[in-house]
């Protein structure tokens, strides 16, 4: 992962945790959201933004979250490298395959920094 992706990566991720520690569940779980798009081609990052989900939906209860993140660990630890559906958030009730937009802060990140790119 390019150093400026992962940065981001980083910084989402650190701010979804410590939302998820002050049991700010929602912006927790829109930063992993965003830690998913950048991470999704990088099998150990992809996971880790999955497993938070997973963490986020046993603190919320929510089974769903829940028994929909654990195929998707698996998938994002076996799949990542070959194709994912470009700016899927990630989330379990999100169709795991749909691809979808990507806000433009993401966008241009990942088309300097992400897989494919000339950085």
């Amino acid at each position: 992962m390019h150093p400026q992706l992962q940065h981001a990566y980083q910084v989402e991720m650190a701010a979804a945790i410590d939302q998820y520690f002050t049991d700010n569940l929602k912006p927790a779980f829109t930063h992993l959201e965003r830690a998913h798009i950048l991470g999704q081609s990088f099998p150990i990052a992809h996971a880790q933004a999955h497993w938070w989900m997973l963490k986020v939906g046993w603190k919320r209860r929510d089974l769903i979250e829940v028994f929909g993140q654990i195929p998707r660990i698996i998938g994002a630890l076996l799949f990542s490298k070959i194709w994912v559906p470009v700016g899927n958030t990630g989330g379990a009730r999100v169709p795991p395959f749909r691809s979808m937009p990507i806000s433009e802060d993401l966008r241009s990140l990942l088309e300097k920094y992400g897989p494919g790119s000339k950085a």
